[in-house]
């Protein structure tokens, strides 16, 4: 599955809020660099799906605020 997500870094809460279909938006509490904020959305969107971490890929925008994910389906 592809989403696509607006990562507002540096916010005062953390939350995952859905826009449209495949869209979201992500509040993120961590700033903008060395990585904090890429590993708090995994983080973020893994509890929003129920997922693991290692299901949850950034394909494109890791340095961008628009980013599109990609969420592994689990082989059970």
């Amino acid at each position: 599955m592809i989403i696509k997500i607006k990562v507002k870094p540096n916010s005062n809460k953390r939350e995952m809020k859905k826009l449209e279909k495949g869209n979201y938006l992500a509040y993120l509490k961590e700033k903008a660099e060395d990585n904090k904020a890429n590993k708090e959305l995994i983080n973020l969107v893994s509890g929003y799906f129920k997922i693991s971490f290692s299901q949850i890929k950034i394909k494109t925008g890791k340095r961008s605020r628009e980013k599109i994910i990609e969420i592994e389906k689990n082989e059970n």
